[in-house]
Order: C-alpha cells, then structure tokens, then sequence
C-alpha cells in the first residue's frame, strides 16, 4: 500500500509542475533549442501570431521537433527545420520540407523578417498553408515581410543560426548534412540581473581582476542609478570577462568595455540584456583620478558597455558623461596603465578584464 501511495504523490507531483509550467503565459517562457552546433534560445510574440506561439509551444512540449533538424539554408541568410520527416534518416533529399505543413491560417503582421526573428513556413504560393516547420532569419529578409508568419526573435545563441547557415550546401540549398535538433525545451524566460534592484540593493563594490593588477570600484547609485545597474549586470553575467582596454590616453583615461575585444569571441549570452542607458550627468561630481564613467557617442544617451577610468582631472567631462564609481583600492594599479607602450593611444600589449565580480 505504502509503494502505491508513494507512486500518487509523485504523479500527483508532476502534475502540478506540468500544470504550473502551461499556466505561464507565452511571454514569460522561451524556447530552447539545442543542435548539433549549439543552443539558441528564442522569445515570442503572442500579440503578433498567437495561433503560431501557441501552437510552437505545444508541439515543443510534446517532443515534436526533438530529433528533426535543420536541412536547408541561405549562407549568411536564413536557416529552415523543423520537418518531422527528417527524424527518419532514411527520408529521401526530395521530400525534405515536405512534412508539417497545412496546420494553420497564417497571421500576419508588422514584425519584420529583422536578424534573429522566427517565422513560420507554409507551401510555397499556398497561403494559409502554415504549418510546424519555421525559419530563422540571420540578416534582414525584408522580401518576406507581409508573407510569412513571424512569431518570434532570437535573444540568445545568435551566432549558432549563423554557423548552421554556414554548413555546405547542395545546389538546391540544402544542407549535405542536416543539423540535427535534439531538443526543444520551453523554459522560463531568463531575468535579467538588478533589474529592479533599488539603490540600497546596488551599494556594492566590483573587483576588476585586470592584467597589471586589481582594482576595486565602489559603486555609486547616488550618482548614476541606471548606469550603476548597468554596470552590475554586465559583471554580474560575466559580460566583462576577456575584454580589453583598447584606450590609454596618459594622463587621461583608460577605456575598455567592448565586445567586439572579448577573447573568447564578440558575441556573449547576456547581449540579449545589452542596450543603451540614458544619461545621468551631475555638475558635482567631478572627473577626478580614479572616478570611472561611462563612454558614448555623440549622443549622451547611447552609452552601453564601455567604460573609461580617470587617470587625471578633467573638468571638461564634468556633467558630460555619466560618473558611476570611483576606485577605492588599487589606485597603483592606474600608475602601472600609464607606463604602458601605445601607438598613438592602443596599448601595443594586449592589456584586459581577466575577470569581474561583485564583492
């Protein structure tokens, strides 16, 4: 008896889990796809193509597109899978693409086929003819606004669809060997880190392990609330780590903070988190030795990553950038940037954030 009993709770368990995971709605999950090359993750757009989300979800749940694969591409262009046929290895090249279709009317909308959304294929010159099958959009395709169904957006493992799209094709476009999906999954929306983490929350201070030695920041919401909870985020995921100070200018600043410098390549996890935070500029704070602010263009408001440290005063960037901490330990560590070799103002050595974290 107790056996049984033990064996209802369990299924009584799961339950409630399969339960609580189909009642969240479309825009708190995201799906997950793992491949032969990689995981990307994408997010929907109920509000754009709710019959297609609702239906992707669903299908992924049930494990319909777990061992299908990606089988034809655009180099640098699209990627297309999906096919349930293509679970048989054994499916002839002629009917890839030809399993998963006729499911749904399309919805049609005003997302753009942009880098990174997800739509749906249907037959060819057959409208209302979508199916399970989607694409993946690489670069721009604005040829196929207003005909497919788009329903959703990579935010993470972009350069995963890239490399897919890289595989050698046949003269058709088809992939010589298909890119296996293991697996969907539909999981929860990733939170992005101090979102709303209050000032008191983001009193904190940042070790930057660097290569001429460490340098603590104390961080000062007083001064730049939104830049600080930028700056946490990207230490807090790691962003950092690997990039280089691409800047010395004597007496001046040192700037790194790019991710186009990273070591281990441009592209990282969090870049789905990565945007432009508006400007906090004060008058009384001043731009002295030590005190780290935050690079932008011409416009004050396009700050992302970058990050400069003041190795002088200067005045003239009071109120004209965003002044977010100042170091409170390792200031030496500024003398040793400033005996570094440069051609006009890059380091001739590379100089980098080996790693960042929070205190």
């Amino acid at each position: 008896m107790f056996p049984v009993i033990l064996l209802i709770l369990r299924l009584l368990a799961i339950g409630a889990v399969a339960v609580a995971a189909s009642a969240q709605s479309a825009t708190e999950v995201e799906a997950v796809v793992t491949t032969g090359l990689g995981t990307f993750r994408f997010e929907f757009f109920p509000d754009k193509a709710p019959k297609h989300v609702e239906q992707f979800i669903r299908l992924a749940r049930e494990g319909y597109y777990d061992g299908s694969a990606f089988y034809r591409a655009v180099l640098n262009g699209v990627i297309q899978g999906g096919d349930p046929l293509l679970k048989d290895a054994n499916t002839p090249r002629n009917l890839w693409g030809s399993g998963g279709l006729n499911m749904l009317a399309g919805e049609i909308s005003d997302l753009k086929h942009e880098r990174g959304v997800v739509s749906t294929l249907r037959v060819p010159d057959k409208p209302d003819s979508d199916g399970a099958q989607f694409f993946v959009c690489v670069t721009p395709q604005p040829g196929l606004d207003g005909r497919y169904s788009a329903f959703g957006r990579v935010n993470e493992g972009i350069e995963v669809v890239e490399k897919i799209s890289q595989q050698e094709l046949d003269a058709n476009g088809l992939l010589n060997s298909p890119v296996r999906i293991l697996r969907v999954a539909i999981e929860s929306k990733k939170q992005e880190p101090f979102l709303s983490a209050t000032p008191d929350e983001m009193r904190r201070t940042v070790t930057l392990q660097t290569t001429l030695g460490s340098l603590k920041l104390k961080l000062e919401p007083d001064w730049a609330p939104n830049n600080v909870r930028n700056f946490l985020k990207l230490v807090a995921t790691g962003w950092l780590n690997g990039t280089e100070f691409h800047r010395i200018a004597k007496g001046f600043v040192v700037q790194g903070g790019t991710g186009y410098t990273r070591s281990t390549g441009p592209t990282h996890a969090a870049d789905r988190w990565v945007r432009s935070v508006k400007a906090e500029l004060r008058a009384d704070v001043k731009h002295v030795r030590g005190v780290v602010s935050m690079a932008h263009g011409d416009d004050p408001d396009s700050a992302t990553t970058s990050f400069f440290v003041m190795l002088g005063a200067a005045a003239a960037l009071d109120n004209q950038f965003s002044a977010f901490a100042r170091v409170v330990e390792g200031i030496e560590v500024l003398d040793e940037f400033e005996k570094e070799e440069v051609e006009g103002e890059k380091p001739k050595r590379r100089l980098e954030i080996i790693e960042a974290s929070i205190d």
